[in-house]
């Protein structure tokens, strides 16, 4: 079996790359300060909060429940299609983009709104390739199966 080394944003857990980011986009506002007259309407905050809230809590939850690995450089136990991964293969990145935004919004923080193409690059051009070739070397033939379907309303 042909062994995949790890990039290094896939060693990088992708929740530290966003809070990362998301720290850099506040620097960089303390910088460069930057506040649009959209970011005071106070739906943008509860939109926002909604966001980042209802998707905090769910993210995370079908791979703890199944007892699988949440390190996209760690050795799977379980391949998981069904619930979210039905429309998506990477509903844990589309999950951590919006919660990243959300909080963003929230926060009326518009640099690291704008910075969030970053870490979304970094999980679609780095991480998810690196994953979905250790997926098919360790699933084969029932990963394989999930792709046409997991691909159907895939954002990432």
């Amino acid at each position: 079996m042909e062994q995949h080394r790890a990039p290094l944003l896939a060693i990088v857990p992708p929740p530290v790359q966003f809070a990362l980011t998301f720290l850099v986009g506040l620097a960089v506002n303390r910088l460069v300060p930057w506040q649009p007259g959209w970011t005071e309407m106070e739906g943008v905050r509860w939109i926002g909060r909604a966001l980042a809230a209802a998707l905090a809590f769910f993210a995370a939850g079908r791979f703890v429940f199944r007892r699988t690995t949440l390190n996209p450089a760690g050795r799977p136990a379980h391949l998981i299609v069904d619930g979210a991964h039905a429309w998506s293969r990477n509903p844990m990145y589309v999950a951590l983009t919006a919660i990243y935004a959300g909080v963003a919004l929230g926060l009326r923080e518009v640099w690291p709104l704008v910075l969030v193409i970053l870490p979304f690059a970094s999980m679609n051009w780095i991480v998810i390739p690196f994953e979905e070739a250790r997926l098919r070397q360790i699933f084969g033939e029932e990963y394989a199966e999930y792709l046409p379907t997991g691909a159907a309303l895939d954002l990432m």
